[in-house]
């Protein structure tokens, strides 16, 4: 039987409460891959009982429940006994009259983050964990974003979860002593998050759509949970300024419009405001870091709603103290871009050169970069090399149109 309203409320679950549904799954037990097995089965019993049962009124406790009978049931098939075990049946009998008294299931989604920023986890597997377990991306999805092979990605994210089962790591949140490396961590699997969500792909499904929302929520909740940390409160200002600018970024018609050329009346406002307040907050606790410097370019580039556009060689000072406190190929591009601006296309291709070859073989951006300097400075034929290159990079129609015309009018 087919009800488009049951499978709207289970996509809609599966988009706003599938971190939460895991973390709380996965906390008494530390097997995450286990919780995801059991969550995806809970789901597809959803698919099957909520066209003919009805929607339950509380999908989340439903759906809980579900995935939670579905662990014990493989824990007394194999017989497994431990200590982990026993709790979770306890557990399992006091949640499930929870929810019969309308118990509502509690965000623990933040929780979950910090566990996987654990330092016994290897670095390059955190924070695709994070938005995996959390927000329940695939290693496809995902492998762009961190310029791996989808292959090597998941063999990453097999082993971090074993790792996190063999080693016992606890799900809770670091000592202050822990805090520092743990939770650039966990805001990078924020960002992460939500430059996956910002990201149109051709062929992408609905879930990741709702990800720039979810990674602002985060960042919000990260900001109340820890009041004294500055960076939080960057990468918050820093989500707001891109967010405010979503409905500029295609034209009437769903044309990409590069920044420059938007049309400021299409900003959010009032989330630009709340940018600026973050980041003002940020800068009086004293302590500069990579995120609130990012924030300060965003600001810049939002500047000339108020007729006062930062100038060139300010940028380029803002991705200098960027690059000296964390190294990124995005960064050095950007750089390069803002040197061209300020300094002429000669000095902007100088400093893309300077870049490795090897780490921007199949990196868009320095390719678009590329081409549009190259075409400044005049030398066309190499321009449009790059431009082909640039196009055959990007994973998105309307950039690929975009960046199909600038090559034409060569």
């Amino acid at each position: 039987m087919s009800d488009p309203a049951a499978h709207q409320a289970a996509e809609r679950a599966a988009r706003e409460s599938y971190g939460r549904l895991l973390a709380i799954l996965s906390a008494r037990t530390h097997d995450i891959a286990a919780s995801e097995d059991a969550l995806s089965d809970a789901f597809a019993r959803a698919l099957e009982r909520w066209p003919v049962d009805g929607i339950p009124d509380k999908p989340d406790a439903w759906l809980l429940s579900v995935a939670r009978h579905r662990k014990l049931d493989a824990w007394r098939h194999t017989r497994v006994q431990d200590k982990a075990t026993q709790t979770l049946l306890l557990l399992a009998g006091e949640a499930d009259q929870a929810d019969a008294e309308g118990a509502t299931v509690p965000d623990e989604r933040l929780r979950l983050l910090f566990v996987c920023a654990h330092p016994a986890i290897d670095a390059p597997a955190r924070a695709p964990l994070m938005l995996q377990t959390v927000l329940g991306l695939d290693a496809a999805r995902m492998a762009g974003a961190f310029l791996t092979a989808p292959s090597t990605l998941g063999q990453r994210l097999v082993r971090a979860k074993a790792r996190i089962r063999a080693a016992g790591i606890p799900f809770e949140y670091p000592q202050p002593r822990d805090l520092p490396q743990r939770l650039q961590d966990v805001l990078d699997g924020i960002y992460a998050a939500y430059g996956t969500g910002w990201e149109d792909v051709d062929g992408a499904d609905a879930l990741p759509r709702g990800l720039t929302a979810e990674a602002i929520d985060l960042g919000r909740i990260l900001c109340h949970l820890m009041p004294d940390e500055p960076e939080p409160l960057g990468l918050l200002a820093l989500m707001l300024f891109c967010e405010s600018r979503t409905a500029a970024r295609r034209s009437d018609t769903g044309a990409y419009v590069p920044l420059d050329q938007q049309d400021i009346t299409r900003w959010n406002h009032e989330l630009l405001a709340q940018a600026e307040h973050h980041l003002r907050q940020a800068s009086t606790m004293g302590a500069l870091g990579a995120y609130q410097l990012e924030a300060a370019i965003q600001s810049a580039h939002c500047e000339r709603r108020a007729g006062a556009p930062v100038p060139p060689e300010t940028l380029v000072a803002l991705y200098n103290g960027l690059l000296a406190l964390r190294p990124s190929i995005g960064a050095q591009v950007s750089r390069a871009c803002a040197l061209a601006n300020a300094r002429g296309p000669d000095v902007g291709l100088q400093a893309l050169d300077a870049i490795p070859a090897d780490e921007v073989t199949n990196y868009q951006p320095f390719w678009a970069a590329r081409a549009h300097l190259l075409a400044a400075g005049g030398v066309r034929a190499a321009a449009r090399q790059a431009y082909d290159r640039a196009i055959g990079l990007s994973a998105n129609a309307a950039v690929r149109s975009y960046l199909g015309a600038m090559a034409q009018r060569l």
